[in-house]
């Protein structure tokens, strides 16, 4: 199983289908297990960290008409691009995150503490010269948002966790998600949490650091025996 797929997506797998939206997974076979997501506020569809696939337009549009593109994380730039432009959409960039602007060949808006005038709250989560990232929560709906603080893929998850911290923050996890209780917690890597979400993302944060031996261990292990 690679690390990380490229090339046209053949086999998408859907998820985190619900009355507000949905989440697709590109490259199913893949280690990384990338996840973007749509979500809908009052008819309208954004897009969150999106890798683009033959009939993404049929999957989101069933949810209304598309909005716009959001890039939650730095090194996230995917295909906001391409599909804002063929939307005719801006992408949507935290305005306080650097470099991520001048390399979208697209019209970007700057956002502040609200998604446009959706409601949906954007909140930063980890600042720093290697890694800034956002998130969304979305309080009438009980969804947050996360793109790679947390994640479900199994280089995420130590044994006993069913939602974990990424392995490069876990001596220094995002303290600042113990803020949300959510009803689902979504990813940027792996499906989403629908069920206990909020007592499966302070387990994560509050424990990464005393779990991260564990962790440590058994990627150190898939690597040398796959």
């Amino acid at each position: 199983m690679p690390m990380k797929s490229s090339g046209a997506p053949t086999a998408v797998r859907e998820i985190d289908r619900r009355d507000h939206g949905v989440g697709w997974i590109p490259y199913p076979d893949e280690r990384m297990q990338r996840a973007s997501h749509a979500f809908e506020i009052d008819g309208d569809v954004w897009l969150m960290d999106p890798i683009d696939f033959d009939g993404l337009d049929d999957l989101v549009t069933e949810f209304g008409e598309v909005a716009g593109v959001v890039t939650l994380l730095d090194r996230h730039k995917r295909d906001a691009a391409e599909i804002a432009n063929r939307h005719d959409v801006a992408v949507h960039v935290p305005q306080w995150m650097d470099g991520v602007v001048e390399d979208i060949d697209a019209p970007t808006e700057r956002v502040r503490r609200e998604l446009a005038d959706t409601g949906a709250g954007v909140h930063k989560i980890v600042d720093n010269r290697l890694w800034q990232e956002a998130a969304i929560m979305i309080e009438e709906q009980g969804t947050l948002i996360v793109p790679e603080a947390v994640g479900r893929a199994e280089y995420f998850l130590h044994s006993s966790e069913i939602l974990g911290v990424h392995p490069a923050l876990r001596l220094k996890p995002p303290r600042r998600l113990r803020q949300f209780s959510p009803d689902r917690v979504l990813v940027g890597h792996g499906d989403g949490v629908h069920e206990d979400a909020t007592t499966a993302l302070h387990d994560a944060v509050a424990n990464s650091r005393s779990r991260t031996p564990g962790l440590y261990g058994k990627i150190t292990k898939n690597l040398i025996f796959g």
